[in-house]
């Protein structure tokens, strides 16, 4: 996958006065994090068919995505019980292994997109597989609000 991050940082960048939000003077355009949750415990068994075709739709969707200039990064993640969490308490490391929140979905992978507006983050997020079995969460940088 092409790294797009250094086109976007060689941008000119301004802080907009009123809302004091960055944004690029070229296309006034918002990053947004697209997170990409569902339960492993509930993950579909596709067919190898259905594996090829999904395949296939990712690939289209990460092509249309590049070729529209908005993909900035995307990756999926290592299922959860491969993750490590650490708390400092009172000056102490603690570790744990997978994840320390029970939850019904797991955190499974994200694209960070540069969009004009939310109504273009949520066009993208539709097209994304994941979300017919899973979850898609749109969130602005930080320093995009």
């Amino acid at each position: 996958m092409t790294n797009h991050l250094p086109e976007v940082f060689s941008l000119m960048i301004d802080l907009d006065e009123t809302s004091g939000r960055l944004f690029s003077q070229e296309t006034q355009t918002m990053r947004y994090m697209l997170l990409l949750y569902a339960s492993e415990s509930e993950a579909p068994n596709f067919t190898p068919e259905e594996q090829q075709a999904i395949a296939k739709e990712w690939q289209s969707l990460l092509k249309e995505a590049k070729v529209a200039g908005v993909l900035l990064a995307n990756d999926g993640l290592a299922p959860v019980t491969s993750a490590t969490t650490v708390r400092v308490r009172e000056g102490k490391t603690l570790t744990i292994d997978g994840p320390f929140a029970e939850t019904h979905e797991q955190f499974g992978g994200y694209f960070m997109l540069n969009c004009q507006d939310l109504d273009e983050a949520i066009h993208w997020a539709t097209k994304i597989p994941h979300a017919r079995y899973g979850s898609v969460e749109i969130r602005p940088l930080w320093d995009q609000i």
